[in-house]
C-alpha cells in the first residue's frame, strides 16, 4: 500500500495548495527571469568592453581581420551574457526565495499583518551580511527594505479591500436581480 492511496484514507487525497499559496511559486520564478534579462545585458555589454580594451593595441587592417575581429566579439558578447544571466538570475531568485521564506515564517506564527514589512527588514539584514556592508550602508538598506516591504503591505490592503467590494457588489446586484424578478414576475409586458 502506498502513502497516495486515496482509498483507504479517511481524510482524502493531500492538497498542497492549501498550504502553499501560488505567489510563493511565482515570486522566485520571475525575479529569476528578471535577473536572467539582466544579467544577459549587463554581461555582454561588459563583455564587449573587455574585449575591446585587450584589442585596442592591435586594430584589424584588414576585411578578413574585420570579421573575424567582430565575430571573436560577438561570440565572446555571448558568453559574458550568459554567464552574468546565469550569475545574476540565481542571485535574484535566491533573495526572492529568502523574501518569501521570511514571509511565510512570520505568517506561520501568526504575524500576518506585518509579514511583508518583516520580509523586507529581513532580506535587507540577510542582504547586508552577506554583503558585509559597513552600518550606514546597512542602515539604508533596511530602510529600504521597509519601504519595500510596506508597499507590499499596501498592495495587499487594496487587493482585499477591492476583493471585499467587488464581493458586496456582487451580492448587491443578485439581491436587486432576485427581487427585480420577484416583483417582475406578477406584471404581464
Amino acid at each position: 500500500m502506498s502513502t497516495y492511496d486515496t482509498e483507504t484514507d479517511d481524510n482524502g487525497p493531500i492538497d498542497i495548495t492549501d498550504t502553499v499559496t501560488s505567489r510563493y511559486f511565482i515570486l522566485p520564478a520571475s525575479a529569476a527571469v528578471v535577473g536572467t534579462l539582466i544579467g544577459m545585458v549587463r554581461g555582454s555589454r561588459l563583455a564587449a568592453l573587455r574585449f575591446l580594451a585587450e584589442n585596442a593595441h592591435r586594430p584589424p587592417t584588414t576585411v578578413r581581420g574585420w570579421y573575424f575581429y567582430n565575430k571573436t566579439k560577438n561570440y565572446r558578447r555571448m558568453q559574458g551574457g550568459l554567464k552574468a544571466a546565469g550569475v545574476d538570475g540565481s542571485k535574484l531568485a535566491l533573495t526572492a526565495l529568502g523574501w518569501v521564506g521570511i514571509e511565510d515564517g512570520l505568517q506561520r506564527i501568526g504575524l500576518n499583518d506585518v509579514s511583508e514589512f518583516g520580509a523586507g527588514i529581513g532580506t535587507a539584514g540577510v542582504f547586508s551580511a552577506v554583503y558585509r556592508l559597513p552600518w550606514r550602508t546597512t542602515g539604508r538598506t533596511l530602510v529600504i527594505g521597509a519601504m519595500i516591504g510596506g508597499g507590499m503591505r499596501f498592495l495587499r490592503w487594496a487587493q482585499e479591500y477591492l476583493r471585499e467590494t467587488a464581493k458586496s457588489q456582487a451580492a448587491e446586484v443578485e439581491h436587486a436581480a432576485s427581487s427585480e424578478e420577484q416583483s417582475g414576475g406578477n406584471k404581464s409586458v
